[in-house]
């Protein structure tokens, strides 16, 4: 490929963009966000069904564990709409067990969800975006792969700690073919899967964070849209902290 396109305005106009766990907090606000900016957005998760108000998104239920639910929906979003413009990756799972706690069944979910279900989806859209000659990729890593946890589990910060490696090999490997890898690392943030961890990491009101209050799903969906967009186009292989302040690396 050429050199990649100077950076640009946030704008999504035309392209086509798949956002998983979409029934979430983050990853409504996401849909919505890039929705907002342009893109056709397939908004995709476990439940049945999900219902956005916004303009041009459809919703597709999938398993992001399952290899087979991963190739039929890729192609069948490759015959609709020819291309794959942007992949995020919000699906995730969390959980509070200490090391002597946890059990083989719990690590297997965890991984399962968040590892494999960051795996599977990039595996197959990353030859494509190859083809077409770039794309973005946007995986949900966490704090706590950072600091060793806020107020998960080993599981979680193990699972968490492998997709922000996993991107970072995606990004050295993307980058001769225009595909563009990146981590968004949130803390806490207000949505029903962090309600635990925003009360267990709470010992004051603002939870220690120097910006003065826990994150929104908007906070974290802006951030997204960035790395998303033409503004972040010499953005590749970064773990973007996204976290009031708690962490300052």
């Amino acid at each position: 490929m050429g050199l990649v396109p100077v950076s640009a305005p946030a704008r999504l106009d035309g392209s086509v963009a798949i956002v998983t766990g979409a029934a979430g907090g983050i990853g409504r606000a996401t849909v919505l966000a890039l929705a907002e900016a342009g893109a056709t957005v397939i908004a995709t998760d476990i439940v049945e069904e999900a219902t956005f108000s916004a303009g041009k998104v459809v919703y597709r239920r999938y398993d992001v564990t399952s290899v087979e639910e991963t190739d039929a929906l890729l192609g069948g979003i490759r015959r609709e709409h020819g291309r794959i413009d942007a992949l995020v990756l919000c699906a995730g799972t969390i959980s509070h067990r200490s090391l002597t706690q946890s059990t083989n069944e719990e690590w297997r979910t965890i991984l399962d969800v968040n590892l494999m279900g960051v795996v599977n989806p990039v595996r197959a859209v990353f030859p494509v975006m190859a083809e077409q000659g770039g794309g973005k990729i946007v995986a949900l890593g966490s704090i706590a792969a950072k600091i060793g946890g806020v107020a998960s589990g080993p599981s979680y910060v193990a699972a968490k700690s492998a997709v922000h490696g996993l991107m970072k090999w995606v990004a050295k490997a993307g980058a001769s073919h225009g595909v563009f890898a990146n981590v968004i690392a949130p803390g806490p943030v207000e949505t029903p899967m962090w309600e635990t961890v925003t009360q267990r990491a709470a010992p004051s009101p603002n939870g220690n964070v120097p910006l003065g209050r826990f994150g929104q799903p908007e906070d974290i969906a802006q951030a997204i849209l960035f790395l998303c967009s033409p503004a972040s186009n010499w953005i590749t292989g970064t773990v973007l902290d996204v976290n009031g302040g708690m962490l300052m690396d």
